[in-house]
């Protein structure tokens, strides 16, 4: 069975940092997608990031491109999100995702973690 287990949320002022951490337990495949969403009060839900192992190919929303890096840790099934400079309209529950491949993730990723609460102040 396929575990998410998202950490690192938490509350930061404005141009701050934070990195979130989603380990993947019960994934035995070589070639998987993995990344975040994210979804605020009163608003849809938005595709933040997203990195698929085998041919490491990258996926940014505008708002969070080049401010966000996804990377990961193949050995230990793990991907950060990497989030710098901060803004206030960043806040929001974050949830990492993952599928099998980016067909299968594109009509919406099979496997969810808890989310885990990102705070920017002003």
């Amino acid at each position: 069975q396929v575990q998410l287990v998202e950490s690192g949320g938490g509350s930061v002022q404005a141009g701050g940092s934070l990195r979130l951490s989603c380990a993947a337990s019960g994934f035995t495949y070589s070639s998987y997608c993995m990344g975040w969403f994210r979804q605020a009060p009163g608003k849809e839900r938005e595709g933040v990031a997203r990195i698929c192992i085998g041919d490491s190919s990258t996926y940014y929303a505008a708002s969070v491109k080049g401010r966000f890096t996804i990377s990961p840790d193949n050995a230990k099934n793990t991907v950060y999100l990497q989030m710098n400079s901060l803004k206030p309209e960043d806040t929001a529950m974050y949830y990492c995702a993952a599928d099998l491949s980016l067909r299968t993730w594109l009509r919406g990723p099979k496997y969810w973690g808890q989310g885990t609460q990102v705070t920017v102040s002003s």
